[in-house]
């Protein structure tokens, strides 16, 4: 059904473990690298673009994916990218919350607001 629009191999399994689980993992944690070291999102999505090039690469050197795929290149980075940015929210609310207490308090995982 999604063959073709999300992923090129036979299986989605292929697509759900390099792209999402190994490409999200290294998203992830990418952005709290990013996060942690208090580096803005523009950073993390330049260094983001380069992973979508990796795990592009991956599916090309291990399942025999298409290598230049301007298609396959942006949904691989559009997924990393979106788990990435999560990672880098998430640790920025925690940051802003622990380093900030008197100023903000947490307003579920990817916000913080004012304390009243």
């Amino acid at each position: 059904m999604l063959q073709g629009i999300l992923h090129e191999e036979a299986s989605i399994w292929l697509f759900l473990l390099v792209t999402c689980v190994l490409g999200g993992w290294a998203a992830w944690m990418t952005g709290r690298a990013m996060a942690s070291t208090w580096r803005s999102a523009l950073h993390l999505f330049g260094y983001l673009l380069i992973l979508g090039a990796a795990v592009r690469f991956i599916h090309f050197a291990l399942f025999d994916g298409t290598l230049l795929s301007l298609h396959y290149y942006v949904v691989d980075t559009a997924v990393v990218q979106i788990i990435g940015a999560l990672g880098y929210r998430v640790t920025r609310v925690t940051q802003m919350v622990d380093k900030y207490r008197w100023l903000y308090v947490a307003d579920g995982p990817v916000a913080w607001k004012d304390r009243v």
